[in-house]
């Protein structure tokens, strides 16, 4: 039954060459979670309480921190081939930690699905008011959960029907309501709402895709080269970032709302829910894949079973689609908050544990030629938990600077001189539960 559901997209092990795609097919879909709604109701809330030029460089210093996350772990990825809460099992959490990191990406991503889904909800109402707010939230959330289920050769095509339409309609959108407005009186005008300031703005800019940087490894491990993630990552986000949202801050200013339902339909009418939807789904689809493998990994360390991810997936997925039925859209601003500075400690950590400290890299490097994973990982690096919190205080609580890149490099420095000081150790000793790639994956579809 749970193969007849969906394959298991190598939850639990490495992704073969074999498997992998090329990286245009890969980056489509990077660029899709970048070119996508969330985007535009970023650049909204930076347009409602900025001005062109200060979201201009509020996305520029965002869009830099999270290349730099996102390429390093992305390398780490390509070259274990492991979803990002498996490869943490390796790289300074151990088996437990790494369960920690599954679950709170699963969380949170569950939280973005609840939120895309709730957006779209919105429209959907406006253009077929035939069933509630809450109601939409169900049926689309439902409805991406299906395509997510199915696997990432389901999600590599939705993202070749989905990106294509949502660019031409977000051209379209744009162009209909700049043509009713001087641009240059949108870049000199001032934000409708209160005020944000740069480091405020930097923050939510970095915050909005810090998950989706923590977690790049669950896509970069379908990718063949360090130049492949390096393209794709340099093409999805810089194009993400400033065309989706500059545009959005234009049309903030344009219609003086950070509304993004009322931005879209108000500049092209009922066809604006078709930008809602198809710049939702190709993002919401990614948020869902990720919080299944994160669950799965949860599930197999904290209950010592092998869950299956497609089944996983259609749970979380209606949790998440209960969630935006149930309203989460309206902590938008906060949400975005706290992920700027509970999540770059994990790619600190990451990134100094495979690149620097290298206290389990041996292991990932001995079995990597033949596919297969470490036969067992350190159950506890304790450490490492201390440095996670104290990074989340530091990016929490300290005002100076941006709090995403404090937290980032405090998980990185502290790491590092843990490592040198001989404090990164494992306590006890976990088995991997993991299959052999080409194994238990026969009905994984073939790559392209």
């Amino acid at each position: 039954m749970a193969s007849a559901l969906g394959n298991d997209d190598y939850a639990i092990s490495r992704v073969p060459l074999q498997a992998r795609y090329s990286w245009w097919s890969v980056a489509v879909q990077r660029f899709g979670q970048l070119s996508a709604l969330s985007q535009f109701l970023l650049g909204a809330t930076l347009g409602f309480g900025m001005t062109f030029w200060e979201s201009f460089w509020a996305i520029t210093f965002g869009a830099v921190i999270l290349e730099v996350v996102a390429i390093a772990l992305g390398v780490i990825g390509m070259r274990e081939g492991m979803s990002t809460s498996m490869l943490a099992r390796w790289c300074g959490f151990g088996q437990a930690g790494s369960a920690l990191i599954g679950l709170a990406i699963g969380i949170s991503l569950v939280g973005w699905f609840g939120i895309q889904s709730g957006v779209s909800a919105e429209g959907l109402y406006q253009l077929l008011p035939v069933m509630p707010v809450w109601a939409w939230s169900l049926v689309f959330g439902l409805a991406v959960t299906a395509i997510v289920v199915k696997g990432f050769h389901s999600m590599a095509w939705t993202a070749y029907l989905t990106v294509p339409a949502f660019m031409l309609l977000v051209a379209w959108s744009i162009g209909s309501e700049l043509a009713n407005h001087s641009l240059a009186d949108l870049v000199a005008s001032a934000p409708a709402g209160p005020r944000l300031s740069l480091l405020e703005g930097t923050t939510l800019v970095a915050g909005g895709f810090i998950v989706g940087a923590v977690i790049t490894p669950d896509m970069t491990r379908y990718n063949r080269s360090v130049g492949d993630v390096i393209k794709q990552t340099l093409v999805g986000i810089t194009l993400g970032e400033y065309v989706i949202g500059l545009a959005g801050v234009l049309l903030a200013h344009a219609v003086k709302s950070a509304n993004i339902v009322t931005i879209v339909t108000s500049t092209v009418g009922l066809i604006g829910v078709l930008v809602i939807v198809t710049g939702t789904l190709k993002i919401n689809d990614w948020n869902l894949y990720s919080s299944g493998l994160g669950v799965v990994n949860f599930i197999g360390t904290v209950f010592g079973r092998q869950a299956n991810r497609a089944v996983v997936t259609l749970c979380v997925g209606v949790v998440g689609s209960v969630l935006a039925a149930a309203g989460i859209l309206e902590r938008f601003t906060d949400f975005l908050t706290l992920l700027g500075v509970t999540f770059p400690p994990i790619a600190g950590i990451m990134i100094a544990e495979y690149f620097v400290v290298r206290t389990w890299r041996r292991q990932l490097t001995a079995t990597n030629k033949a596919g297969t994973m470490p036969a067992e990982a350190p159950r506890w690096v304790p450490a490492t938990l201390v440095i996670w919190l104290i990074a989340s205080a530091i990016g929490k609580f300290v005002t100076w600077g941006l709090p995403s890149i404090n937290s980032l490099v405090a998980a990185f420095a502290l790491y590092v001189i843990a490592g040198w000081l001989g404090l990164i150790r494992g306590y006890g000793t976990a088995h991997t539960e993991s299959v052999e790639s080409g194994a238990a994956q026969t009905s994984a579809p073939s790559a392209s």
